[in-house]
């Protein structure tokens, strides 16, 4: 195995043009650790904002940026027992995965599902940790509810409503163009509101209001959101692209006994990830393993164009995931 690595580092905070390629030592992996020889890495906001300077690594981490990938196991750690040299791997990163090697535990990586390709691959854990831990398990999101996931055609989005149509719920979203809108109702939603056209609050209303609600925009969302919300309806808030201050009424979440709760991925435990992990290898990886639902996949950029991707990601232009080719 090599001993030095082509990267993509964040030479200071900024627009995409601070991401610069260069090489680094290949890591070693620690106790329970794992590397992983990446042959794609997937690209996300949270990616974007750790650029930006808006969203440190957790210690220990790698200040490279990349939070999934996929690709083999190159070389395991003491005390690893789930993984030889050699597995296909999709995994979830504390960071690094713009990189020719990634390390992450042993219990954040997953088996890839049946045949699915690596660079689909690559786009599933960043993604399919972040729907199930928050629509399924704090969401609480059942059978036969209404479920409105914001940003349908993110690579959130479309995990959420495929994964909610899948277990049973009636879907909504919003989107910003009709193009969109198509794509969102390709992948099961029963209505997808053009966001630019329509108020999704009314929409909401109509149909009695949401059970459940999935935001990443915050700023001016979050009181409509409340609004769009059925008595004693849930609202799971995992970023915020509008802004986190916001003038809200407590007196509606009061009087109508509604739930206001959210959570960010990187920062929980080694043990709370690897229990997301067996959650969705239970209940989530055979939907992935039979064609039941499938990442959507936008463009691929090779690893040095890693700039373009996120110039990509930012014009909100995309459909699906955006993925980088490693190896």
């Amino acid at each position: 195995m090599a001993e030095q690595m082509q990267v993509v580092e964040i030479t200071q905070a900024g627009g995409p043009e601070v991401l610069r390629p260069t090489t680094r030592d290949v890591p070693v992996p620690g106790a329970g650790e794992i590397l992983i020889k990446v042959a794609y890495a997937g690209v996300n906001r949270p990616d974007a904002l750790q650029r930006a300077g808006l969203y440190n690594p957790p210690p220990g981490a790698s200040d490279l940026p990349g939070l999934e990938a996929a690709g083999t196991v190159a070389a395991v750690g003491p005390n690893v027992s789930k993984w030889s040299v050699g597995d296909r791997v999709t995994a979830l990163l504390p960071g690094g995965g713009y990189a020719e090697y990634a390390l992450t535990h042993q219990d954040h990586a997953l088996p890839i599902p049946g045949d699915m390709p690596m660079d689909q691959a690559a786009a599933l854990c960043e993604t399919a940790f972040t729907v199930y831990s928050n629509v399924m398990t704090r969401g609480g999101l059942q059978a036969g509810e209404v479920f409105l996931v914001h940003g349908g055609s993110s690579g959130i989005g479309t995990t959420a409503i495929q994964l909610a149509s899948a277990m049973g719920a009636r879907v909504f979203t919003t989107a910003g163009s009709d193009a969109k809108c198509a794509a969102c109702r390709d992948l099961g939603a029963a209505r997808a509101i053009n966001y630019r056209d329509a108020d999704f609050v009314e929409v909401l209303k109509a149909e009695g209001g949401a059970d459940l609600i999935l935001d990443m925009v915050g700023g001016d969302y979050l009181p409509r959101n409340v609004r769009a919300l059925k008595n004693d309806g849930r609202l799971v808030q995992i970023a915020f692209l509008q802004g986190s201050k916001v003038a809200l009424n407590f007196a509606q979440v009061m009087m109508r006994r509604l739930t206001i709760t959210g959570s960010t991925l990187r920062p929980q435990s080694d043990g709370a990830k690897a229990k997301i992990a067996a959650d969705l290898l239970t209940h989530v990886w055979p939907l992935y393993a039979s064609g039941r639902i499938k990442p959507v996949m936008d463009s691929e950029f090779p690893l040095a164009e890693a700039a373009a991707a996120h110039a990509r990601m930012e014009a909100s232009e995309h459909i699906g995931k955006i993925v980088l080719k490693v190896g």
